[in-house]
Order: structure tokens, then C-alpha cells, then sequence
């Protein structure tokens, strides 16, 4: 059957092989029919990724094939969108784009100059090695850089990072945690800048020549009895003696440490079939492995890809600039005490509070949030505090309240409680009991209501927590679109300092 382009996605043939799809002679996607599309007339329709179809307007040529590029299906020129402009995946400086292995827009290694690649093999070898000398830990290489090194002496052209592994001596899985830390610390003392993903995984952030940055992934390992687990999400039986001690092998001209085993911890990762290329690749981890690793480290993750695409991608445009109707209930309560907007998303409320020079504060759990807010404080010329607060995450709670509770605020939530699971919803709680008991600080809540999120089972929370309703309403409200919600609650809650008996 023919293969078509519509605004939609790609009408294919049914198969379980991989296609690559090409737009303007570049690659930019990769997907598998069965797997990612839906039955449709004619065939299977593979609806075109969220990240996109902000791309996806104009006229350009669109090469669909096989994973080897030998078997063309489609090959035509198109017009998508208003058919205006050229067709081209491209960032703002005009670099080439492609989806990656996890669904974000990246710049892949088959559109990185040779003198680019070099930087980031060189800057990978620099990470193993302070790693080593300064965090305590031998690294190796692994996921795609290993894959690449081995199956094609090269970096895979569909990748577009790097990945290091090292083997933790620890069997618990809060000694990784705090193992993970402590290289944390050492590695920024080394001057890197680190972003934490998990309690056992960072990324290294290496600036390069070409303006970007370039993440060098660094992944625990561990046994927890016989069982082998790996950030992210790898569990199963692989020996020790297949990691260590380490072999050696090249990536264009520069030498790295391996597994001892590698086609071992190839397999381990990508199952029996991993010397033929597939970039359409997903990963099939044992359930009982992902909760345990969620359990134990990644748990607080949950949904932040959705969030952070909803920040970057064209959706953001629909939430309103201008303040809440919540945060206009909320300013005529307030005390001279400063404001932290707790899930502030893209910083509305936050930014309308510091318009006056109320010292205001933002945080969220996803980074595409806090990268909107500080670019648009930085434009209105207002002085915001933004930080990152994983509720769900019990470190990163306790820092936030430690602070409070010295420098005490009113917290505000919107749309917040309506969003949390049942665990970073008592996080939230505990939260508000440290930043509030010591300094008369309010608690401002507005979330719409559900059996789980009613205003007698959120005031029960409170109240169970050592907090007091001071106030309540319910009725018709907005969401965060403002969009007409039939059923808001709006919440005004104090934690009153114990009493001389209560501390006895």
C-alpha cells in the first residue's frame, strides 16, 4: 500500500519495522507502525509527535524508509499547515532538530560538525576522569555511546548525548542515594554544572562551541541481591563480572572504559536483537523493576515530561498573562509577609504579586516552568526567587521547609492539590506545617473538587496535619486556561504554633 502525509501523521502499512522519516533531507523522526500508530482506512495512521507539529507548516520534501534507508516508501513534496514558508526542523538559530529516545527535540550527532563531536568526546573523557580522581567512582561507557562504539565504531547519527554508568559497591538503595549526592558535590566542586533527574541519576552540562549543551548522562548501578538494576528503569540478571573489571574501547580516535562484557550489557539493555539498527527503539522494562526503582529513586518524575512539553511546546501561548481571579482573591489577605507561589507554572500570579515589589518567590517541579518564569521576570524587570520544589521528593521538601521556617511566607497553590498524588499531597502538608508555624504565614489553596480533592477530605488533610481552616468557599471558578470549572474550592489555612503543652 502507498504511504500518505497529512497534518494528522503518516498513514503506513502495518508492520513491527522501523521507519525513518526525513524532512527537508534530514532526519528528524523515527517510528514503529503497530507500536505507535492506530487502525485506520487504508492502513495505520502514526499520529506526527507534540514536539512537532509547532514545526510542521509549509511546503518541503518528506523521505520515508526503512531503518537502513534502502527501502523508500515515500518521497514526495508536501504542504503542511498553511503550506507558506519552507518546511525544516530547526531551532532559532537555524540548527537542525530531531525527536530523541525520549521525546524531546534535540540536535542528533548526524547533524553535529566533526569538530563538535570531538568536544563532546573529549568533554565525556574529562567527566569519566573526574569521576574517578574526584567523585570516587569508575565510570564506563554505555546505552547508545556503547551501542555506537561497538556495533558501528562511531556515534550513532540518530543520538544526541552521552551515557556513563558506574557500578555502586552499596546494596541498599539509600546508600546509592546518598552516594549520588555526595558525587553531586564533588563534581560541581570541579566546576561541572549538574542537573539531578533522579536519586541516582545527574546529567553533566557541557557547554559547546556551537552555542548549545550537550548532557553527559551519569547512571547508578547496582545489585540489590541477585537482581541488577541500572538507571533508567534496567533491571535483570547481569553479573558483576560482566561490568568489571572494565575493557577498553574506541569512539573516533578516543579511548574509553567499557564492561568487560560489552555485547553481555548490550544485550542486558536492548534484548538479543541489538546488532541490527533500529531507532525507533523503546524500552520494555520489567514492571516489577520500575516500581521498585520509582519507589526507591525515580518516583517524583511522575508526569514531569507532560508538564515541561506543555511549558515548551505551543500550548503555553493559551495560559493567560495577566493575574488569576484567585490571586486577586488572595492579595487583599495578605500581610506584609512574602509570597511563594508553590506549582506556579509559567509564573502569572507569581510575576502580578512582585509587581509592586512584594518579595515573591516561584517554584515548580518542571524546569520548563522555571525557565518561563525567569525569562519573563528578566523582560518585566521583576525580582522573583525561582527554584525548583519536587513535592514527592522528601529531600527536596525538607530543604524548602528548613528555609521557610526561617525566612517565613505566605504559600499560595493553584490548581495544585488537584495535581498531586496522595504522597506529594502529604509533602505538601508537611511543607506548609514547617514554612508556617514559626512565622503566622497563610496557606492559599484553589483546586477543583473530586471525590478525592472535596473540600471536607482537603480540610480533614489540613486539619490532621496540625493546620486550622480559617476559611472556605466553593463554587464556579477557572482552570489554569481560564476556562469555565463548574466546582472550585478556595482554601485559607494557618498552622498555629504549638502550645508549651504540646511541646512537652
Amino acid at each position: 500500500m502507498a504511504v500518505a502525509v497529512s497534518d494528522e501523521g503518516l498513514l503506513v502499512p502495518p508492520g513491527r519495522q522501523p521507519l525513518v522519516v526525513e524532512i527537508g533531507g534530514h532526519y528528524v523522526w523515527s517510528l514503529t507502525p503497530l507500536r505507535d500508530g492506530r487502525p485506520a482506512a487504508g492502513g495505520v495512521l502514526v499520529p506526527w509527535p507534540g514536539v512537532l507539529r509547532p514545526h510542521l507548516s509549509g511546503r518541503g520534501r518528506i523521505r520515508v524508509t526503512d531503518a537502513t534507508g534502502a527501502a523508500v516508501l515515500y518521497d514526495d513534496e508536501v504542504a503542511l499547515g498553511t503550506g507558506e514558508g519552507v518546511l525544516a526542523v530547526v531551532d532559532g538559530s537555524g540548527h537542525r532538530l530531531s525527536v530523541d529516545k525520549v521525546g524531546h527535540l534535540a540536535r542528533s550527532f548526524a547533524a553535529t560538525d566533526e569538530a563538535v563531536r570531538d568536544e563532546i568526546l573529549a568533554g565525556t573523557r574529562r567527566a569519566v576522569d573526574d569521576l574517578r580522581e574526584h567523585a570516587g567512582v569508575a565510570a564506563y561507557l554505555n546505552y547508545g555511546a556503547l551501542l555506537g562504539a561497538v556495533r558501528e565504531g562511531r556515534m550513532l547519527a540518530h543520538d544526541s548525548d552521552t551515557d556513563l554508568c558506574y557500578l555502586s559497591e552499596h546494596g541498599s538503595p539509600a546508600d546509592v542515594v546518598t552516594e549520588s549526592y555526595r558525587i553531586t558535590r564533588a563534581m560541581r566542586a570541579r566546576g561541572w554544572r549538574v542537573l539531578r533527574m533522579s536519586g541516582g541519576d545527574v546529567k553533566l552540562l557541557l557547554p559547546l562551541s556551537d552555542g548549545r549543551v550537550c548532557h553527559i548522562d551519569v547512571f547508578a548501578a547496582f545489585h540489590v541481591g541477585e537482581t541488577f538494576f541500572q538507571l533508567g528503569n534496567r533491571s535483570g540478571d547481569l553479573p558483576r563480572s560482566a561490568i568489571e573489571p572494565f575493557s577498553t574501547i574506541a569512539l573516533h580516535g578516543h579511548e574509553f572504559p567499557a564492561p568487560r562484557d560489552p555485547e553481555a550489557m548490550l544485550a542486558f539493555l536492548y534484548g538479543p536483537h541489538w546488532r541490527t539498527p533500529d531507532p525507533s527503539f523503546k524500552y520494555a522494562d520489567p514492571a516489577s523493576g520500575v516500581r521498585r526503582l520509582d519507589g526507591w529513586l525515580r518516583g517524583f518524575r511522575t508526569d514531569m515530561g507532560r508538564w515541561t512539553e506543555l511549558y515548551n511546546g505551543p500550548r503555553r501561548a493559551a495560559i493567560p498573562r495577566g493575574p488569576s481571579p484567585f490571586a486577586q482573591w488572595v492579595e487583599p489577605q495578605l500581610s506584609d509577609l512574602p509570597v511563594l507561589d508553590v506549582g506556579a507554572g509559567t509564573g502569572r500570579d507569581a510575576l502580578w504579586f512582585a509587581r509592586s515589589g512584594r518579595r515573591t518567590g516561584a517554584v515548580d517541579f518542571s524546569r520548563g516552568s522555571l525557565n518561563v518564569i525567569r525569562r519573563r521576570a528578566r523582560r518585566l524587570r521583576r525580582e522573583v526567587a525561582v527554584d525548583q520544589l519536587i513535592l514527592g521528593e522528601l529531600r527536596s521538601t525538607l530543604v524548602h521547609g528548613t528555609r521557610l521556617a526561617r525566612d517565613p511566607h505566605h504559600l499560595y497553590a493553584r490548581h495544585l492539590v488537584d495535581c498531586l498524588d496522595p504522597a506529594a499531597l502529604e509533602q505538601l502538608w508537611l511543607l506548609a506545617r514547617m514554612a508556617l508555624r514559626p512565622g503566622g504565614g497563610r496557606l492559599f489553596l484553589e483546586f477543583s473538587t473530586s471525590p478525592t480533592t472535596s473540600p471536607e477530605v482537603i480540610r480533614a488533610a489540613i486539619e490532621a496535619a496540625g493546620g486550622i481552616v480559617e476559611r472556605l468557599t466553593t463554587g464556579r471558578g477557572e482552570d489554569m486556561f481560564d476556562l469555565p470549572v463548574p466546582d472550585v474550592c478556595r482554601i485559607r489555612a494557618a498552622w498555629p504554633a504549638p502550645d508549651s503543652e504540646e511541646l512537652r
